[in-house]
């Protein structure tokens, strides 16, 4: 049974993000010296073990009492995030996918030619496939219990491990549908198989009685209709019909020969989603990408194909056109799945088929004489492309659980062999297209290197003309693609996130307190403080009409000061220079605002960060409900040591920044930068007064 990371849409597709799930203090806690007193008193012959009570044989009460045996589908309701990365609406569909999932399988597999999906009026979900039915026989291994009841109810069971049942599935962990069944409030099954009906109904995991035979039918299939269970999701989660029709759709589209029927209850539809819809798409991926880039200008037609290699090797279907517009007007983007799982993260099929689309354009234009095709990279074929993957092999290797990222080496090959030869016929076989696309790409590779020439330029100038020894720890990056340079205030937290840093592309430049107000000074003022003169070097730009974005010698401006008041005054005094000197990088989006923890909380081996006090609690009465963790409370960043500081403000791989945005009427955000940062005090303590949440009780300073 499959456990992919669901994708609430083909047309772009979340790539959701699971909290990991922290270990407990099992193993890692060791009896204590209880003092002299112990040390001194004599050995004691050492009882026989049947006369000592297990809270004696160890310390602090941590015997074989205290280690807890999951059983069953215990462990997936009580750590759910381990399984479908979390309880948030991400989550909550993911069960939608783990069992749309199963129902393609059978369609892949050759079995099922249609799939049925209905959320009904009392927020039911049910999908139903005319596939071979799960089967209802005795288990050999589980006297008493049925094939579908093992199935639905013993972690790790399924008919793809094998390989027997289904020559390629998105499922191989067999988690997938009894993961649903331990989440969901009441889960009903149905199959019909060998002339009968049959049903069995369950609860939070538990069967709630034996399958039934529901007496003869000459239907044939599996449909499984469940209700998530709001202990676990929330009372008031529910299913976005949206978000259900548009993973339904996907589906659709990455199996050709499958027809999926929508259906869902009025009550539930809020915007504009049909009631009653079928999807089939006879082209595959052709006909997702022409209708994902209908409204975009092309360079080419949209160049497809499927090729299948018998025995071991497997199935690869593609889609790819070229973007128009102008450069920098159109991102171009890369989906791509396995087994009809998305795999968001790209992987070895995705690598296969951008090094098969250069070579063979690199080669034709070696053919046709044209030496500047040497240059272009993969970067360049696929910088402005709209790529859609989907191979289908046999058992395919994933990192992690949640299959977000494909690294089955042979699924490189297979990729580029299948690309090969058919892009190759195509380029050939369409000379005006292949040197209208040889010649886009091209452009884009002079355009590449001269930005990245026009870079080191810039940042070689910048760097001979500051003068701020001690004071900017520079990147070792020469480019600013992927740069960051951090302000932070003091050189006590300067000093931590030096050490923190990643050198080569993080930069730290430290701050004396607070910086000028620049909504209150004078222009003259301005001109001439100091601090500010450093940081336009530093970012090797200017202010005001003099400002350049191609100058900016960093990708993103983070700024990072202490999680409290102080720091907060000193993040909005910045924001303010950066919005009134150089408004034009707050609208490009390269002003972002680190987001350090307050505290930090911890329980033997369980260690967590709040950002705030409502964070605190909430972790306190959740992750740590009913213990007595310690707490401690950062003062400030230089109080944070090196590994904390990148660990939760400056990694990227588990970091959080928050972008500094501007809204769509700017007079609005100007008005309240007057009001708060100008030079009027009286227009300040009247907004406090309108605004403020004034606290009637005495409180205990």
């Amino acid at each position: 049974m499959s456990n992919p990371t669901p994708q609430p849409s083909l047309f772009g597709g979340e790539t959701p993000k699971p909290s990991p799930e922290t270990g407990n203090a099992t193993g890692s806690e060791t009896a204590k010296d209880t003092g002299p007193a112990a040390r001194a008193t004599p050995a004691a012959p050492a009882p026989k073990p049947s006369a000592v009570e297990p809270s004696a044989m160890t310390a602090e009460g941590y015997g074989a009492s205290a280690i807890e045996v999951l059983e069953g589908l215990e462990p997936v309701r009580k750590r759910p995030g381990m399984y479908i990365g979390g309880t948030d609406e991400k989550a909550l569909h993911h069960l939608f996918a783990e069992v749309l999932d199963n129902a393609m399988d059978e369609a892949v597999a050759g079995h099922a030619k249609a799939i049925w999906v209905e959320l009904d009026t009392d927020g039911y979900l049910s999908v139903r496939d005319d596939g071979r039915g799960i089967p209802v026989d005795p288990h050999p291994k589980y006297p008493g219990k049925s094939a579908l009841e093992v199935v639905m109810t013993v972690l790790h069971s399924g008919g793809k491990f094998s390989g027997k049942a289904y020559e390629t599935s998105g499922g191989l962990h067999g988690v997938g549908v009894s993961v649903v069944n331990a989440l969901s409030e009441h889960l009903e099954v149905t199959v019909w198989r060998d002339g009968f009906e049959w049903q069995q109904n369950f609860s939070k995991g538990l069967s709630l009685g034996p399958i039934q035979q529901i007496g003869p039918s000459k239907k044939r299939g599996t449909r499984e209709r469940f209700l998530p269970d709001p202990e676990i999701f929330g009372v008031g989660a529910h299913f976005k019909p949206a978000r259900l029709y548009r993973m339904a759709k996907a589906k659709a589209y990455l199996f050709r020969g499958v027809q999926i029927h929508w259906k869902c209850a009025a009550n539930h539809i809020t915007d504009h989603t049909p009631t009653e819809d079928k999807f089939y798409f006879p082209n595959g991926l052709a006909d997702y990408l022409a209708e994902r880039v209908q409204e975009t200008e092309t360079v080419t037609d949209i160049f497809s194909g499927r090729v299948e290699r018998k025995g071991e090797a497997g199935a690869v279907e593609w889609a790819v056109t070229w973007s128009g517009a102008g450069f920098g007007e159109f991102d171009g983007f890369t989906q791509s799945y396995c087994n009809t799982i998305p795999t968001p993260d790209g992987g070895t099929h995705e690598a296969g088929l951008r090094a098969a689309l250069t070579r063979s354009l690199k080669s034709y234009a070696e053919m046709t004489g044209d030496k500047r095709g040497a240059v272009i990279t993969a970067e360049d074929v696929v910088a402005q492309a709209g790529v859609v993957i989907s191979v289908f092999i046999k058992n395919p290797e994933f990192q992690g659980q949640t299959k977000d990222r494909l690294s089955s080496s042979d699924a490189q090959k297979l990729v580029e062999k299948a690309l090969a030869d058919p892009f190759d016929h195509w380029l050939i076989s369409s000379p005006k297209q292949a040197d209208k696309l040889l010649q886009f790409v091209v452009e884009r590779a002079e355009e590449r290197l001269k930005k990245r020439k026009d870079k080191e330029v810039q940042r070689a100038s910048a760097t001979r003309k500051l003068r701020l020894p001690g004071k900017l720890a520079d990147c070792a990056r020469q480019d600013a693609h992927g740069t960051e340079l951090f302000i932070v205030e003091g050189d006590s937290a300067g000093g931590s996130a030096k050490q923190a840093r990643n050198r080569n592309t993080q930069a730290i430049l430290p701050l004396r307190g607070k910086i000028l107000n620049i909504a209150s000074a004078t222009a003259d003022k301005a001109k001439s403080n100091q601090e500010l003169s450093d940081l336009g070097l530093a970012l090797g730009v200017q202010p005001g009409a003099r400002f350049k974005e191609d100058d900016l010698r960093y990708e993103r401006i983070v700024i990072m000061t202490d999680a409290d008041v102080d720091g907060a005054h000193i993040a909005s005094l910045l924001i303010t220079y950066f919005y009134r000197s150089m408004p034009g990088m707050v609208r490009n989006g390269n002003l972002y605002l680190a987001m350090p923890p307050l505290y930090r909380i911890s329980h033997g081996a369980k260690t967590m960060y709040a950002k705030d006090d409502a964070h605190r609690l909430e972790l306190l009465e959740t992750e740590f409900k009913g213990k007595k963790p310690e707490i401690g409370r950062f003062k400030g960043l230089g109080e944070m040591m090196p590994a904390q500081l990148k660990e939760t403000t400056m990694d990227p791989k588990t970091r959080t920044l928050a972008r500094v945005t501007l809204p769509e009427n700017e007079s609005e955000i100007e008005d309240l930068v007057e009001t708060l940062m100008g030079r009027k005090p009286e227009l300040r303590f009247k907004y406090i007064q309108q605004n403020a949440e004034f606290v009637t009780e005495d409180l205990d300073v």
